[in-house]
């Protein structure tokens, strides 16, 4: 398991690269869709991205809780979840990639 990170700016410099506009056109290409899937999202929006998998807001309604460590209940708020779920597209890549990594990781003894 890898421990990094993608940043915008990763995303931004891979645009560049496949597409070949600038770096400038090229996050402001990113910073738009970003900021297009979180506009949608606060309006309710479900975003699928085809081959990729969807994200959606979910209202989570009030409960009640108990504090693990004097275990004494507490009322937890309604609020607002973000929940992705990813396409079988995505999961078959993932898997594959999780089987091929397996399979070196036996051939190096």
């Amino acid at each position: 398991m890898s421990d990094s990170t993608i940043t915008r700016a990763q995303l931004a410099e891979a645009v560049y690269q496949e597409v070949g506009l600038s770096r400038n056109d090229s996050a402001q290409i990113v910073d738009v869709m970003l900021e297009e899937v979180s506009r949608a999202l606060i309006e309710d929006d479900v975003v699928k991205l085809s081959s990729f998998g969807s994200f959606q807001v979910r209202g989570k309604g009030k409960r009640i809780g108990r504090n693990p460590k004097t275990g004494k209940e507490v009322t937890i708020q309604p609020r607002r979840v973000l929940v992705f779920r990813a396409s079988h597209v995505l999961k078959d890549k993932i898997n594959r990639a999780l089987i091929g990594s397996t399979k070196s990781a036996k051939g190096k003894t």
